[in-house]
C-alpha cells in the first residue's frame, strides 16, 4: 500500500501551470536540432572500441544520444539560436 506524506506539497492541477510559450519551445526544438546536427560528426569518428562499445546497438543508440545532447545543451541556454529565431517569429508573427 502506498503511503502518502501529508506534508509534501501538493501536485499543481493543469490549470494552476504556468501557460506554454509554443513560440519559445519551438525556437528551443530548432536549437536542439541545430546542435545535433552539429554534434553529430563529433561522435563519426569514434571506434567504439572498448568493454561497452560498437556493434549494432551502439550504432543504433548514437543518433538518439547526439539528439538528447542537443536538447539538453538547448534547454540549458544553447548558443543563442533560440532567442535569434523566437524574435524573428515574433516578429513575423508566427
Amino acid at each position: 500500500m502506498m503511503q502518502v506524506d501529508p506534508t509534501s506539497p501538493p501536485i499543481p492541477s493543469p490549470a494552476l501551470r504556468p501557460p506554454v510559450n509554443r513560440t519559445q519551445e519551438a525556437a528551443q526544438d530548432f536549437e536542439a536540432q541545430v546542435l545535433g546536427v552539429l554534434l553529430q560528426p563529433m561522435f563519426a569518428g569514434l571506434d567504439g572500441k572498448g568493454p561497452f562499445g560498437g556493434g549494432a546497438a551502439e550504432a543504433q543508440w548514437q543518433p538518439l544520444l547526439v539528439q538528447e545532447f542537443g536538447r539538453a545543451i538547448a534547454a540549458a541556454g544553447g548558443l543563442g539560436i533560440a532567442d535569434a529565431v523566437r524574435r524573428d517569429m515574433e516578429r513575423s508573427g508566427g
